[in-house]
């Protein structure tokens, strides 16, 4: 039987139980692929992350939904940060972690990380999702577009928190597109710039609660569209999240605090 440490924190927020939790297993050398995702599994989190410390501040990270690896998560990023910076030792001001999105800087000040993404900028328009879209979620969007994930852009911020999706619906919409996710997002209320929710459960996440890699597409969309570069914005999730967003050319700098939620050790 072999044990690791493993350790939850909720991201984008400042008290547990709030942002969105996301697992942190620090590992020697990389399990098989079959476990990374059965490890994901059993820990039924949005996302699982795995990272390795490869010395002078550099690391690889990998992150896992309960249904498949994926490409760029920031939630997960922003937790494994800071369970390596309160937990773990590590005293180095910025951190670089090897992904599969490339190389990731994330960097700290005080309480608050600032982590270094890539903009989703590629967005085409996605009228043949319209229909689809509309009965997946009851609301007839204003536009649709298409990058790395589907996104509709509702008229105002109660829709988007009020909304009740057909989750089978949007499952559906893997047969189309970006293996059934979809990120909804409208003019902000409450002194936001803008308010947004994601669904993707065709990776597993019925509602995530706070995606940092969905706002690589929606701070550049609302940066555009306001004509700011620095904006607020919250996931109008159930638990919800906050997250500051800098648009500087093709990348987006996502800021937020984690806070520990567990420690403990996983064996099998």
């Amino acid at each position: 039987m072999t044990e690791y440490d493993i350790y939850q924190a909720d991201a984008f927020a400042d008290e547990v139980f709030k942002g969105n939790p996301a697992a942190v297993v620090p590992l020697q050398e990389w399990l098989p692929d079959e476990t990374l995702q059965a490890i994901a599994i059993e820990n039924n989190l949005s996302e699982t992350a795995y990272v390795i410390d490869r010395g002078q501040g550099k690391y690889d990270l990998r992150w896992f939904t309960p249904g498949a690896e994926v490409d760029l998560c920031g939630h997960a990023t922003l937790a494994t940060a800071h369970i390596l910076c309160t937990e773990l030792g590590a005293t180095a001001s910025t951190l670089k972690f090897a992904t599969r999105s490339g190389e990731l800087v994330v960097s700290r000040d005080g309480q608050v990380f600032m982590m270094d993404f890539p903009a989703y900028l590629n967005r085409q328009e996605a009228t043949d999702q319209i229909d689809l879209i509309e009965q997946a979620i009851g609301v007839w969007p204003l536009e649709v577009w298409s990058d790395a994930f589907l996104l509709a852009i509702l008229p105002d911020a109660g829709t988007v928190r009020e909304l009740q999706p057909d989750i089978f619906r949007i499952e559906q919409l893997r047969h189309h597109a970006h293996d059934g996710c979809l990120l909804v997002t409208a003019p902000g209320d409450d002194g936001f710039d803008f308010v947004s929710r994601f669904f993707a459960p065709g990776v597993g996440i019925l509602e995530d609660p706070v995606t940092g890699s969905a706002h690589c597409m929606t701070a550049p969309y609302w940066a555009e569209k306001l004509g700011m570069s620095d904006l607020s914005a919250f996931q109008a999730s159930p638990r919800g999240g906050k997250v500051q967003c800098l648009v500087k050319g093709d990348r987006v700098i996502l800021r937020g605090q984690a806070v520990t939620y567990l420690r403990g050790r996983i064996s099998f």
